[in-house]
């Protein structure tokens, strides 16, 4: 071998290994700082079922969660059997619901035939460079299976990791650490424990890691609680009750301020911040909302959401407030237009947020007005997610927007995948991982 060819051979691996090096985590559904946000470069632009597919991988169970990445794993949580669906409401107003992409999950087949009264919920591991599955832990389900809507099933919070447990909260209420190696750590029943989870589509609010502590949003129809516990141990460190009647799909958003960080729920009677510490409500914003869904997110200190449901109101507000703050911390609002159920997400000082029926639309995130609105198509429940000067969107029917980031973007590609896509991506290695009903695509090489 010549020096010349030595040298060249050096390089490739230097390079190989800066880049796994610095392969970005993304810990749970909405990544790092859970804003959609990913500072990775050389992301792909173009795929197809044929074309840029590092690897796919099916596994076992249905599930819409997000699939998160720590390290060298890529994990996912799915269900096998279940119990009752309840069809509708369908996002695609005064129109025929499959023409518009919406399918229910796992084709329509039904869940009760499936596995009657009974689930078990699985999460799995895979090599996040080949695919390959290192293992599958299951959780046998507890109790009667609460009711969910037929686009989805028990497995659609996504899981959450620290890089020493992976932490997977099912609709159930039941709830397990699980170590790196697929051996559990520790397991509650929030059911048994706080009361029935029953929520008219089904639980979908996903768990946070703080520190040493996990975040449960558990806003269900007769019974809820805001919940903090010990990460290591699963004890309970408080508990907030929720006023009786109060739902929320939402995930908890937590958000430093320099009073200390406060965690940001959206809720059925409106937006409130509550302390890190003790889970007292702090400030609120009363407005009601029957179906809850999106998440907020910041950037540079400030709080930015959306309210969903039926093109609801979204905001900007200045964290930090008491009681009640509509008058004095809402920076901005715009009464309209915002998604039912995707969040938005803010990149190089613009908001982008995708309608449940296929209109894009980008603001100025200091004012709030917008500057730019297309209709592109498609149904949306999934995220979107930016980086690398792009913003991606994956609608229901296996079609991901690529756009070009900034005031006057335009559509890079259009990429289909013969898959079902209701979660949100991850981001990691200078790839996209892609979750479908039952199978995880790595996009790029």
């Amino acid at each position: 071998m010549t020096i010349m060819l030595k040298l060249k051979l050096s390089a490739i691996l230097v390079i190989a290994c800066t880049a796994a090096v610095h392969a970005e985590n993304w810990p749970n559904w909405r990544g790092p700082a859970s804003t959609g946000v990913s500072t990775e470069k050389g992301l792909p632009v173009r795929w197809s079922d044929t074309e840029n597919i590092a690897w796919k991988a099916t596994f076992r169970g249905l599930g819409i969660s997000s699939p998160i990445v720590w390290g060298d794993r890529v994990f996912v949580t799915s269900q096998i059997g279940g119990g009752e669906s309840r069809s509708g409401p369908r996002l695609f107003q005064g129109g025929d619901a499959a023409a518009a992409g919406e399918r229910a999950l796992g084709g329509g087949a039904s869940n009760v035939a499936a596995g009657g009264q009974s689930a078990t919920f699985l999460v799995t591991a895979f090599d996040r460079a080949s695919g390959k599955q290192l293992w599958e832990h299951p959780l046998q389900s507890e109790g009667p299976l609460p009711p969910v809507h037929e686009k989805h099933n028990l497995a659609s919070p996504s899981p959450v990791t620290d890089g020493q447990r992976v932490y997977a909260w099912f609709g159930t209420g039941q709830l397990a650490a699980i170590d790196m190696n697929g051996k559990q750590v520790w397991k509650r029943d929030l059911a048994a424990e706080h009361g029935r989870f029953d929520i008219q589509w089904g639980h979908g609010s996903s768990p946070v890691v703080y520190k040493d502590m996990l975040i449960l949003l558990s806003y269900q129809a007769s019974n809820g609680c805001l919940l903090a516990l010990d990460s290591a141990t699963g004890a309970v460190r408080w508990k907030v009750n929720a006023p009786k009647g109060v739902t929320s799909y939402s995930t908890p958003f937590v958000i430093e301020t320099p009073a200390g960080a406060e965690i940001v729920v959206n809720s059925s009677e409106g937006l409130a911040g509550h302390s890190i510490s003790t889970g007292e409500r702090l400030w609120f914003i009363s407005e009601t909302n029957r179906f809850p869904i999106p998440s907020a997110v910041q950037h540079d200190g400030i709080i930015y959401t959306s309210r969903g449901y039926r093109s609801g109101p979204f905001m900007a507000i200045r964290p930090g407030g008491k009681g009640d703050v509509a008058k004095s911390h809402v920076l901005w609002k715009v009464d309209t237009g915002a998604p039912y159920i995707s969040s938005i997400v803010h990149y190089d000082g613009l908001i982008y947020m995708m309608g449940d029926v296929g209109v894009a639309t980008i603001t100025d995130a200091k004012t709030g007005e917008r500057v730019w609105q297309e209709r592109l198509g498609g149904v949306y429940t999934a995220s979107p997610v930016a980086a690398d000067g792009k913003v991606y969107f994956l609608s229901e029917d296996g079609e991901t927007i690529v756009l070009s980031a900034g005031r006057t973007p335009q559509v890079l590609a259009r990429n289909k995948l013969t898959a079902r896509q209701l979660a949100s991506p991850a981001i990691s290695g200078g790839r996209l991982f892609i979750r479908s009903d039952d199978t995880l695509f790595a996009i790029g090489k």
